[in-house]
C-alpha cells in the first residue's frame, strides 16, 4: 500500500527481485523471514491481512505451511495482484488467498475483520505511520495482532547525503521512519505488548551475498531479460544499500504488538 498510487514494480524490476530472494517474493529473507515475523503464532482459525502482499510470496506461504481461515492479500498496483493471484492459483491456495487492489489510503474494511494484520517491507511506502498504527488497530478483532517487517531509518531529521543517494537510486516513495516512531504510533494507536527486533546485522551480511549474485551467478540471465544496463543499475542500488546498511541509516526491523482485549 502506497500513499501515491504509480506503477513502481515494472517487469524488469519484479524480475530482479525475484531472482535475488525467491519466487513471489520483493523484499529480502523469503520464507524465513515470513516465519520469522510470525514465530509461533497459530493461524488455523485466523483472518489475515496481508498489507501490500506484493506478488503473493509471503500469503502463498502462510496459506500453505499456517493454514489460517483465509488470508486478504491487498496492493495498489493491479499488476502486483494479478501475479499474486496467478501465484496462489498454481500453488492450490486459491480457497485461502484472495487479492483486492486498493486505493492509497486508510484500508475500508469493516472494523475488527482481521484477528492478524501482517505486513512485509511495504509499510515503508507509507509516510503517515501515525495513521498506519491507527487503521490497523481498527481493522483488528481484539486481541489481535499485528505482525510486519519493514526498513526502517536509524536517524531522526534529514537522511545524510549517502542515505539520499540511496533512496534516490532506489526511485521509491519511502516514507522512512525511526523505530521511536513507530513505537510512539502504535502506543498512540492503543497497541500494548510492542515488540521491535533489529535486523540491520543480518541484513548487512546478506545484502553483500545479495550484491554479489547479482554481480556474479545471476548475471547472464538477468542481463538477457532484463538489460545490461537495467542490470548494472540494480547492483549500484545494492551497492549504496550496502553503505547505509553499514553506518546503520538502514535498518530493516521486525515490529510485533498486540490490540488488548480489555476495550
Amino acid at each position: 500500500m502506497s500513499e501515491k498510487h504509480v506503477v513502481e514494480y515494472d517487469e524488469n524490476t519484479i524480475s530482479v527481485l525475484e531472482a535475488v530472494w525467491g519466487e513471489g517474493f520483493m523484499s529480502p529473507g523469503g520464507t524465513e523471514e515470513v516465519d520469522r515475523v510470525l514465530g509461533s503464532v497459530d493461524l488455523s482459525q485466523a483472518n489475515v491481512l496481508d498489507i501490500g502482499c506484493g506478488i503473493g510470496g509471503a500469503a502463498v506461504h502462510l496459506a500453505l505451511t499456517r493454514k489460517p481461515k483465509a488470508i486478504t492479500g491487498v496492493d495498489i498496483e493491479e499488476n502486483l495482484i494479478n501475479l499474486s493471484q496467478e501465484l496462489a492459483d498454481k500453488n492450490g491456495v486459491s480457497d485461502i488467498c484472495s487479492f483486492q487492489q486498493v486505493d492509497p489510503g486508510p484500508l475500508a474494511f469493516s472494523p475488527e475483520s482481521f484477528d492478524v494484520v501482517f505486513s512485509k517491507d511495504s509499510i515503508i511506502h507509507i509516510t503517515d505511520k501515525f495513521g498506519l498504527a491507527e487503521n490497523v488497530y481498527q481493522l483488528l478483532a481484539p486481541g489481535g495482532l499485528f505482525l510486519a517487517s519493514d526498513w526502517l531509518c536509524g536517524y531522526e531529521g534529514e537522511a545524510s547525503p549517502q542515505m539520499q543517494a540511496y533512496i534516490d537510486a532506489e526511485g521509491l516513495d519511502f516514507g522512512l521512519a525511526s523505530a521511536k516512531i513507530y513505537r510512539q504510533a502504535l502506543e498512540a494507536a492503543g497497541f500494548v505488548d510492542i515488540e521491535i527486533e533489529e535486523r540491520n546485522a543480518w541484513y548487512r551480511k546478506q545484502a553483500r551475498i545479495e550484491r554479489d549474485n547479482l554481480a556474479g551467478p545471476l548475471s547472464d540471465q538477468l542481463a538477457s531479460r532484463v538489460g545490461e544496463d537495467f542490470l548494472r543499475r540494480q547492483i549500484d542500488v545494492w551497492n549504496k544499500m550496502i553503505v547505509v546498511l553499514d553506518s546503520g541509516e538502514h535498518r530493516p526491523t521486525l515490529i510485533r504488538a498486540r490490540k488488548s482485549c480489555n476495550l
